[in-house]
C-alpha cells in the first residue's frame, strides 16, 4: 500500500536519522500517527500548513505491507479525497516494522 506524509523538516530530520526506514515516535499531544492515502492532500499540507509553521514542507512517499495497514481505519477528513489512515500512536513502532523499502521525499516545498 503507497502512503504519502507531510512532514516538517524536524521529523524529516529525525526520518533520515533512521536511515529513511523509520517514523519518529509521536510527542505526547500526538496521539495518532496518520499518513495520507493521496500525494494532493499531502502537497496541500506540506505547502499549506508545514511551510508557514517552519519555513519548508515536504511531501514524503512509502510502502507499507497491505494486510497489515487493514488493520487501521480510514478516516475522511473532510472531501472526498482527503483520507487518512490513522494509527495509534503506542502502535507506531509495529507499524514502522511493516513499513517496504524505503521512505522518499518526492517534493519539497519553501
Amino acid at each position: 500500500m503507497t502512503l504519502w506524509r507531510p512532514t516538517g523538516p524536524k521529523e524529516l530530520a529525525l526520518v533520515e536519522e533512521s536511515g529513511w526506514r523509520r517514523w519518529p515516535p509521536r510527542l505526547p499531544d500526538q496521539p495518532i500517527f496518520y499518513p495520507v492515502l493521496n500525494e494532493e492532500y499531502a502537497t496541500m499540507i506540506a505547502r499549506d500548513w508545514n511551510v508557514p509553521a517552519s519555513g519548508m514542507g515536504y511531501v514524503t512517499r512509502f510502502e507499507v505491507d497491505a494486510a497489515f495497514a487493514e488493520r487501521y481505519p480510514v478516516r475522511q477528513a473532510g472531501g472526498d479525497s482527503i483520507l487518512e489512515l490513522w494509527v495509534p500512536a503506542e502502535e507506531l513502532e509495529e507499524f514502522n516494522d511493516h513499513i517496504v523499502g524505503t521512505i522518499e521525499v518526492v517534493a519539497e516545498f519553501r
